[in-house]
């Protein structure tokens, strides 16, 4: 039985671009054709000079050697850029492959066998694409599966329990160590921040957790189409895992679009609206966007970290002084995602809402 909580929004039903690139096309369709000024720019091949993101070691911020300078590097990392890559993580590269053989046979599913994971009835959740709130809207080149994977009380019935073995005994275990995996980091955000620990854990400790997998089609006009807008996400923390080797993330840096280039074995993480509001602003959300290319498809897959979704956020009540008063309202949980999931995804658009507007915004900084 579905429960009041267990649709957070609702979508247009939209065909699948998987398909739709496999037919011979003489030109994007309309509808995926951007605005030029949304349009990704040709990266050059000189993108190894640009900047990279921080790099994180976790098996540093356990060691009691180095967990100071590793902490300060967390800290100016989620300060500075909202993004980093995670190395020795402790989750399994043998689960990890499993993991990614498993999505890439999902969406090499025949068309049939993947109809049963559509969306339904406008709900977000299923295989689609999210923010759809007009049939005149461009849409994203890409199909993306999303669900609610943590509490388990909360997974639709057709989707998670209904994946193909072993795939749906991997994503289990890769579910449960991707929430102990987002509780570790928090916990050092908050020793970073010199936050009261039990203000991060009694707001994450039973959190949501959601999942999405995206798969971006080849595009014989890719300088046409976008895979994912630009935009920041909602969430408290995303953990985010490369599939195969094609690149596309970029994220902006100083006003600029950097490219990310995934390491092997590695997490990239960054930071969500939610996280930015309890972190008081210390900690900002950074827009992101994923282009596609002409050779070969992308696929990734990104896991969701949030409060529960009975409980309330706002600025952690460590953070707030009479210096630093709170930036942001505090909200439900369940009324914030069903405000997110209500509007049409720009930017950092949503989080304004929440902003409390006489104060300013320089006061989070540190």
């Amino acid at each position: 039985m579905e429960t009041p909580q267990s649709k957070l929004g609702s979508t247009l039903p939209v065909p699948s671009v998987q398909e739709l690139a496999k037919e011979p096309l003489a030109a994007v369709p309309q509808r995926y054709v951007r605005p030029e000024q949304d349009r990704p720019p040709i990266i050059s091949q000189t993108s190894a000079l640009s900047p990279q993101i921080p790099l994180i070691d976790m098996s540093k911020l356990f060691s009691k050697e180095f967990m100071q300078s590793e902490l300060e590097k967390l800290h100016l990392a989620c300060r500075d850029w909202g993004f980093f890559q995670l190395i020795n993580h402790e989750v399994s590269e043998s689960l990890v492959e499993s993991v990614k053989s498993g999505i890439q046979e999902f969406f090499n599913l025949p068309v049939d066998e993947k109809k049963q994971f559509q969306q339904q009835g406008g709900d977000i959740e299923g295989l689609g694409q999210a923010f759809v709130m007009s049939e005149e809207q461009k849409l994203d080149w890409a199909d993306m599966f999303y669900m609610i994977t943590l509490p388990t009380h909360l997974r639709k019935p057709y989707l998670f329990p209904k994946l193909p073995l072993p795939f749906r005994d991997n994503l289990e275990v890769y579910s449960a160590e991707l929430q102990n995996l987002a509780k570790k980091i928090l916990n050092f955000m908050a020793n970073a921040l010199g936050m009261d620990a039990n203000d991060m854990k009694e707001l994450f400790e039973q959190g949501l957790q959601q999942m999405r997998m995206n798969y971006y089609p080849p595009c014989q006009q890719p300088e046409f189409v976008i895979g994912f807008n630009l935009h920041s996400d909602a969430v408290g923390l995303t953990i985010l895992l490369q599939v195969n080797e094609m690149e596309g993330l970029q994220i902006r840096k100083d006003g600029v679009l950097v490219p990310v280039k995934p390491l092997d074995n590695a997490f990239i993480v960054n930071i969500g609206d939610i996280l930015e509001i309890v972190t008081n602003g210390v900690y900002r959300s950074i827009e992101h966007r994923a282009t596609v290319n002409k050779e070969k498809e992308r696929l990734s897959i990104a896991t969701f970290y949030s409060p529960k979704l009975d409980g309330e956020l706002g600025p952690a009540p460590s953070l707030i002084t009479p210096e630093k008063p709170a930036l942001y309202n505090r909200i439900s949980v369940e009324d914030y995602f069903k405000g997110y999931f209500s509007r049409q995804l720009v930017g950092k658009s949503y989080i304004d809402v929440m902003r409390i507007h006489n104060q300013s915004s320089k006061s989070g900084q540190v």
